[in-house]
């Protein structure tokens, strides 16, 4: 009998040891990928499968540009639990909005926007889970910085913190100048984003029924040339990309076949070749999921 433990505990040990090693590979690995690279990168992945995890530069703070909106869907949801809003609810499109420093009028530019059909509707309405949807697969700007002014940042912000994103900052909605000059940005960390993308795939944000509804938002999502890019068409992908000048970034939940999930963040900043960054970092996904699917 005490053969037998100690036989077991030596089978443990060694497949401990062996899942160590292959973890500090692929840490190698994507180390070695992001350096040829000129830029700073950020990489945060957890299994929900297995518990397993790697963090690189978690806690470096980049401009979040559009993976804010994200935490803004999710209050959406948690003031609609509460009873604030409907989904169906009918909201006017307008483009005017009031900066964060002093209050002055501001309007967004079709031409700066990644979707432009909305400003063709200005004065009409769509449903708060139109503007949502429209925020997030198409990433407009014009429906967030409508939508944020219902949900109200600061709120956002601190139901991040309340889920367990110790860093994320969001103070505004997009394109306020004025704000910008004087370095009042949205920001994030990769452990920010793999904490509010753990909760939606754990079903623990605000209830299953509202996470699981997000996550076939997310599902939908028009661009794909990060996380999913190289990954198996049969492999879905719940995320959001965001970028400026510089700044790439993607964050989501990888739902493989067989049931299985892993959360990834991969965030980078001062790009001067971001096409190369974009490449890159579309490898680390590949990588994380050889490494999960092995």
């Amino acid at each position: 009998m005490l053969q037998r433990v100690l036989l077991w505990v030596l089978v443990f040990l060694i497949s401990a040891c062996s899942s160590s090693s292959k973890k500090e590979k692929l840490r190698t690995a994507i180390q070695q990928k992001l350096g040829e690279v000129q830029g700073t990168f950020a990489v945060a992945f957890y299994d929900l499968h297995s518990g397993d995890s790697l963090l690189i530069n978690a806690t470096e703070s980049f401009h979040a540009a559009s993976t804010m909106k994200t935490p803004v869907m999710m209050e959406v949801y948690k003031q609609v639990a509460a009873g604030k809003w409907k989904l169906e609810d009918s909201v006017t499109i307008k483009n005017e909005f009031s900066s964060i420093v002093d209050g002055s009028a501001y309007s967004l530019t079709p031409d700066d926007d990644s979707e432009q059909e909305l400003y063709t509707l200005i004065g009409k309405q769509k449903t708060l889970y139109e503007l949502v949807y429209d925020m997030i697969i198409v990433s407009s700007n014009l429906a967030t910085n409508i939508v944020i002014e219902l949900a109200d940042a600061r709120q956002v912000t601190q139901t991040m913190r309340d889920l367990g994103a110790p860093y994320i900052q969001v103070l505004r909605g997009v394109e306020d100048t004025k704000a910008y000059r004087q370095g009042l940005i949205n920001t994030t960390t990769a452990l920010d984003q793999l904490m509010i993308y753990k909760g939606l795939a754990e079903g623990s944000f605000v209830s299953k029924e509202a996470s699981d509804t997000m996550i076939r938002i997310l599902l939908d999502q028009h661009f794909n040339e990060i996380i999913p890019a190289q990954l198996p068409s049969d492999v879905n992908v719940a995320h959001k990309t965001g970028w400026i000048t510089g700044v790439h970034h993607d964050c989501g939940i990888v739902l493989l076949p067989d049931g299985r999930k892993y959360v990834l963040a991969l965030l980078s900043k001062e790009l001067n070749d971001e096409n190369a960054g974009v490449a890159a970092m579309a490898d680390v996904s590949k990588m994380i999921y050889d490494y999960v699917s092995r």
